[in-house]
Parts: structure tokens; sequence; C-alpha cells
């Protein structure tokens, strides 16, 4: 059964927020965030705020449509190359997985990494502890810490987590959200918090035919568009609002002059939107940027990591090379 685009962005109607700590309704740190992206010459707003529970929901099914290859891809290469990998990465006495999700790509590492202790980081508290909750059952001989954490704020690993023999886990090309010099900042603080016998195993999707690109962010039955708009119902949750998603259509192409994947939400009429403390027109057409997703090619996703402190000691790709898993142990102790 094929689901209409009208109907896809109905998904969106339930407005089933649940919003992690950190990211609070009526928060006054996360209203002026919100606000100062939407007042902008060119209206923005952080990725971030696609994860309430429903976006984390979305964002899994988009995970299994044909056109979005980078999880299968990614999945492949784990499966391919899982045991080569494992070599690489060593002792992974502590395996901390940065926007886990549902936890499904770091367990079936299990077997291969054990771990004593498992960390998934996520922004998404409800989503996160249903996932931690059905893993313990599955693998109770392992320690899980579980923590919620807004990645674009400083990264502090507690001392509850031991810091001997860290090693970071950050799967499906997250970390293309960065723009390079975030992304190298970023990555420097996973540096100072793996310690000198840690590492680093990362997923970074490539630089390749513009069209797989468009489509996989534009997918043919609506599913991205509406994790995109309901990205408009969580700033109405979060900073009391009156966005209509369905004033808004998602746009998404690839930026070849950026090398990086763009998500708009654009006005299908002049409007104007209301928040607490604030309001803005919009006129027909006009656009909110909501998120970036670089691609990179191996040597310069490479030498991203050397200027962040870290030695790549091992590549693994898909025969089409598509798609990059990167293993990089600290360049110092």
């Amino acid at each position: 059964m094929t689901l209409s685009r009208a109907a896809a962005i109905h998904m969106v109607a339930p407005d089933t927020s649940s919003t992690p700590p950190g990211i609070a309704h009526g928060d006054p740190a996360t209203i002026a965030e919100i606000s100062a992206g939407l007042l902008a010459p060119h209206a923005s707003t952080s990725p971030k705020y696609f994860y309430d529970s429903l976006g984390s929901h979305l964002f899994e099914a988009i995970c299994e449509l044909p056109e979005y290859y980078p999880t299968r891809t990614e999945a492949g290469i784990f499966a391919r190359h899982g045991a080569a990998m494992a070599r690489c990465v060593g002792p992974a006495a502590i395996l901390i997985d940065l926007g886990a999700g549902n936890c499904a790509k770091a367990a079936s590492l299990f077997p291969l990494l054990q771990p004593r202790q498992y960390v998934p980081v996520d922004i998404s508290s409800d989503f996160l502890q249903q996932a931690v909750g059905q893993l313990r059952q599955r693998f109770p001989a392992i320690d899980i810490t579980p923590l919620v954490i807004d990645l674009s704020q400083p990264l502090l690993i507690p001392a509850s987590v031991p810091r001997a023999h860290r090693q970071f886990f950050y799967p499906g090309s997250s970390i293309g959200n960065f723009t390079p010099h975030e992304a190298v900042a970023f990555l420097r603080q996973v540096r100072e918090n793996v310690g000198a016998d840690g590492g680093l195993l990362i997923g970074v999707d490539l630089v390749k035919d513009p069209a797989v690109l468009d489509a996989a962010y534009d997918d043919a039955i609506g599913v991205t568009a509406a994790f995109n708009l309901n990205l408009l119902r969580h700033l109405n949750h979060l900073a009391g609002a009156n966005f209509d998603p369905l004033q808004w259509r998602h746009v998404a192409f690839f930026n070849d002059a950026e090398s990086r994947i763009e998500m708009h939400l654009e006005a299908r009429c002049a409007l104007t939107v209301q928040w607490a403390g604030g309001e803005r027109s919009f006129a027909l057409g006009e656009r909110i940027h909501t998120e970036n997703s670089y691609k990179y090619t191996v040597e310069s996703f490479s030498r991203l990591l050397a200027d962040a402190g870290f030695r790549v000691d091992g590549i693994w790709t898909d025969d089409a090379r598509w798609f990059a898993v990167m293993h990089a142990a600290a360049a110092y102790a």
C-alpha cells in the first residue's frame, strides 16, 4: 500500500511531544535559541528539534525507506567487516554511543566488541529509555548507563563512566549535521573524553551522484516531509508558537558548492507566526533552514579527524564507496 504526500503530511497531526531535559517546554534559554533562529535574516532552526518522541519514530521509518541508503549501506559494512573492526578497536570496555536512537546499531556489535559497560547518549529521553529497557532484557550482563545529552552543547561524560578503554561510537553519518568547522570542534571534545587508550568508530556519508542524495532526503511517499514538518509541532510545544504545518512544505536538495544536502520548510502562502515573546511574517516561498547534511570524501574526513587530534587506523567502505566507517585512535597522549 502506498501513502500519498498529503497523507504523509497528516502523519504529523498528533501532538505527541516528549521533550528531554535541557529542551524543556517554556524554558527561557530554549525559547531564546528558537527565537534567534527564526528572527535571523535567513530563518533557521537546529536539527535537534526534530527529535521529540514522534520525530524519533519518524526517523526510524525513514531508515527503512528504499531511497534512504545510509542505514542499510552502513549495516552492510558492519556485517562484512565487523571482525576486522573489532581487531582494530581492541578492548572496548566502555562503549559510548553518540546519538544512540534505538541502540540497534551498537547492539549488533556487542558480540564482537563485548563491552563491559554500554553508554547510549541521545537527546530524546522517553525514546532512549524505551530502547534501554528492551536492551537490558537482551543483554543482562552488560551495565547499561543511558545519558540524555544535547550534542550541540558541551560534551560532558560523567565521572560514573570510567575513563579507561573508552570507545566512542558515532554511526549513521550524524557528524554531517555539523558544519566542517563545528565538526572539528565537536570531534575535539570527543578526543578530550577518549583518553590515551580509547578511540572513535564513526560513520561518514560520502560524496556521490546528487540524484541519489536528493531522493534520500525527499522520498516518494513523504515520510521525510512528515519528519521535517513535525519540527513545527515541536516548536509549538517548546515555545508556544502557532505554526500550522499545512501552511508549509518540505524542500530538500544537494548544494554542490557546499557539498551538503539542505532541508528547508517553505511557506505555501504569506503568513505570520507568533511565539512566546516574538513573531515573524513570512512571504510566500520564504524558507526556514532546518538541517544540513555534509558529504565528505575519505580523504577530506581523514583531514578533519587529524585536525581534531585523531589518527585514522581503519577505513571500511561498501563496494560503490557510497559510505565509509572509519576508526580513529588518539594521536597523542
